[in-house]
């Protein structure tokens, strides 16, 4: 899993509430279980029109918003069904962090999971990154996961909160293979004991 330490980028800003994750990658391209290749059905349904073309209106297909790594979303982003198929068609399209009010909780845990980093702020927070957002190109956000900050690009600062092992995962690249993989000496050693006290196993 790709490391999250500093990552500064234009923001997108996608004033919906209740984007669930249906909406975020819609049902018919659930049928891999590859991470990749997914970014093409992010928001497919307001991404682009009924003949395959772009829909212009849509925050992504807008020239600033195109390579955006940060997302704003309104409240409750990611509620709905438990697909792990939604975080995975984000940061397939680039999108590192999504900053909300609130999310569903298993898109939350998800996102974790996959190096994508949901960020919780308060409403007054969340209206003024919005309009930081919506200033396209001449705005970059700034977020800093080893100091917990949010950096505008007037120099406000906003810090938000992490609980502390997500965040180790996250610095050092860790999803829950990974975690494991650190302990494959103790793993290899515990195997060989067995091996030797219990051969018929």
């Amino acid at each position: 899993m790709e490391k999250f330490t500093v990552v500064s980028s234009v923001a997108a800003p996608l004033k919906i509430i209740n984007v669930d994750t249906d909406m975020i990658i819609p049902k018919q391209y659930l049928k891999t279980i590859k991470r990749t290749g997914l970014g093409k059905g992010l928001f497919s349904e307001q991404r682009y029109k009924d003949d395959g073309s772009e829909n212009p209106d849509f925050v992504l297909n807008k020239p600033a918003y195109r390579h955006a790594q940060v997302l704003v979303a309104g409240d409750n982003f990611g509620c709905g069904s438990s697909r792990e198929h939604a975080p995975w068609a984000l940061a397939d399209f680039g999108i590192r962090c999504v900053i909300s009010t609130s999310f569903g909780d298993i898109f939350y845990n998800n996102s974790f999971k996959n190096g994508l980093l949901p960020i919780r702020v308060t409403h007054e927070q969340l209206d003024k990154l919005f309009d930081d957002a919506e200033r396209g190109a001449n705005a970059t956000l700034t977020i800093d996961l080893e100091k917990q900050e949010i950096r505008g690009p007037d120099g406000g600062v906003i810090n938000f909160e992490i609980d502390p092992f997500r965040k180790h995962c996250l610095l050092n690249g860790l999803d829950d293979i990974g975690l494991t993989m650190q302990k494959k000496a103790s793993i290899d050693s515990f195997e060989a004991r067995e091996k030797t006290a219990r051969p018929w196993l």
